[in-house]
């Protein structure tokens, strides 16, 4: 049915200076429009409006997430950036802060200014 459509994400945010610092500025996504809604951002063809919600609790869980080709390489880019990644109770963690999961991929997690917990994984 609504397959052959091109996928928007969304990501809740409480402010839209610190969102566009943090998915423009230190993410390095092109900012494509800003309507006091939300701003829009282009990550490699898809559409990602970070939607401007004054009161709201992140979720517990990741929400957004990149497929990386090198998880070591782009964690230790983002570090440099400062971006940390976030160290989970009860997940074993390499020294780069990555998981890796049962399945073979390493996973990071880091969170926006909002508290959103947001990903980077490497596929085996």
């Amino acid at each position: 049915m609504i397959e052959g459509n091109r996928l928007m994400a969304f990501v809740p945010v409480s402010n839209a200076d610190a969102a566009r610092r943090f998915y423009r500025d230190t993410l390095g996504l092109r900012l494509t429009s800003e309507d006091g809604f939300a701003l829009a951002f282009d990550v490699e063809g898809v559409m990602l409006r970070a939607t401007v919600i004054p009161k709201f609790t992140p979720q517990p869980f990741t929400v957004l997430g990149w497929q990386v080709a090198d998880a070591h390489a782009m964690a230790k880019q983002m570090a440099a950036g400062g971006v940390a990644l976030e160290r989970f109770s009860g997940m074993n963690q390499d020294e780069d802060g990555l998981w890796h999961a049962p399945g073979g991929a390493l996973v990071g997690w880091f969170k926006d200014p909002d508290g959103n917990i947001l990903s980077i994984t490497q596929l085996p």
